[in-house]
């Protein structure tokens, strides 16, 4: 009577290729999650009631790449545009569109002060290194987006929102050089989220 055997090796060579998809799945995995790390992007955003009507408040995680710091270490500025795009959802039509204000922005190293230089809006700060002159930069604060009356409290709206490179904005040589190398872009990918517009803040009482 004769006995037939299995090769030994059979399941052994599974085993092996199972564990080389695997290793090969969490490699990508931390590949994927180190390129995400390195991209700048939007953590958060919210419209708030204020006085004067909306305001917008937001998280942004922004990273330079090695072109871009460079230029800032020679006293370059970087102008920035952060866009946002409101509308309100409609079942029966199209969304109606309710405002797309662009807020500009810029940062410059100042070659005497050995400060960075950061302008949002009205407002310009100062920071000693690199990571608090972006942490600034990426900090949105009551900005004021829409007027009072606008929005009707209750009702549901979507905002979406953006911050990119201006890179029309860069001097002439760079301007045109930007527009074919990618080591000149920066732009976060658009943050989108739904919300429900409060009641309007009671505006301040006059002073005495």
């Amino acid at each position: 009577m004769m006995v037939s055997f299995t090769p030994c090796c059979a399941r052994p060579d599974a085993l092996f290729r199972r564990l080389g998809w695997l290793l090969l799945w969490i490699g990508l995995a931390v590949a994927g999650h180190a390129l995400a790390a390195e991209r700048s992007e939007i953590r958060q955003a919210a419209i708030q009631a204020a006085p004067q009507g909306y305001v917008l408040d937001a998280d942004i995680d922004i990273v330079l790449n090695p072109t871009l710091e460079d230029a800032l270490s020679k006293g370059i500025s970087l102008p920035f545009l952060l866009e946002l795009e409101l509308t309100r959802p409609r079942s029966w039509w199209f969304a109606e569109d309710i405002a797309e204000p662009v807020r500009k922005l810029r940062i410059y190293y100042h070659l005497l002060l050995r400060r960075y230089i950061v302008e949002s809006g009205y407002a310009t700060q100062t920071a000693a290194t690199l990571a608090e002159a972006l942490a600034l930069l990426g900090r949105v604060n009551d900005w004021q987006v829409l007027e009072r009356g606008v929005l009707k409290p209750g009702q549901h709206y979507e905002g979406r929102l953006r911050l990119r490179l201006d890179t029309a904005q860069l001097p002439k040589p760079l301007s045109i050089g930007a527009v074919t190398s990618d080591k000149w872009e920066l732009a976060t990918s658009w943050f989108e989220w739904s919300f429900e517009a409060p009641a309007p803040a009671k505006p301040s009482p006059p002073s005495p």
